[in-house]
């Protein structure tokens, strides 16, 4: 997972800047995809997570929040940093999608698409100024590729980012074989002491067009 995440964050190098680059942008286009309101969050972001998609041999994709990609684009697993935090960590990384099976009708809503802990900031060669968020021990939930069914609209994929609290490691509300529907971030942050997100972005990704 290291040298795939030193493979990637060398091929940002080149990339052209198509990430976020406003915190005031971000909370915009939160509001405006009435985000907090449907995960029933506070979200006033202090920094900007960076979410990356590796694409094999064709540069990776850095999210801008509420752009919509295609759904072979997100195989992932995604590579995360964080930009206009002094903060050295850890911290917990969460991804929602809000409107499982469709969003006229989310009964199965939120998917757990990624929850992780213990992530902290570090720079991964010498040319690297963005520091890239790396952990050593096993994500609670890994990542799930989007799969909105043919028939859906499109379904945000929401990535938080939160302060990691005191004992988090040992919260048993979430584990391994927990299913990932009908999860509540809300919910599971107020219980387990994480609080409002500090960061975070979305993307939108409708069903395959052989789905449909």
């Amino acid at each position: 997972m290291l040298l795939k995440t030193i493979s990637v964050a060398f091929s940002l190098l080149g990339l052209a800047k198509a990430q976020d680059t406003s915190v005031s942008q971000v909370k915009k286009a939160f509001d405006d995809a009435n985000v907090p309101a449907d995960i029933h969050i506070t979200f006033n972001p202090k920094a900007l997570l960076e979410v990356t998609f590796p694409e094999g041999k064709n540069s990776p994709i850095i999210l801008h929040a509420g752009v919509q990609l295609p759904r072979n684009a997100t195989a992932g697993p995604p590579i995360f940093s964080v930009i206009g935090t002094a903060s050295k960590g850890p911290f917990v990384i969460a991804a929602v999608d809000p409107d499982a099976p469709t969003p006229q009708n989310p009964t199965a809503a939120q998917i757990r698409h990624f929850l992780g802990g213990n992530f902290v900031p570090a720079l991964i060669g010498p040319h690297i100024s963005t520091p890239l968020l790396t952990n050593s021990t096993p994500a609670i939930s890994n990542f799930a590729q989007p799969t909105p069914p043919a028939g859906s609209d499109a379904h945000r994929y929401i990535f938080l980012l939160f302060e990691q609290p005191r004992g988090f490691n040992t919260q048993t509300l979430v584990t391994p074989s927990t299913s990932i529907a009908n999860f509540n971030i809300s919910s599971f942050a107020a219980a387990v002491g994480l609080g409002n997100p500090i960061a975070g972005t979305f993307m939108r990704v409708a069903p395959d067009a052989t789905a449909a």
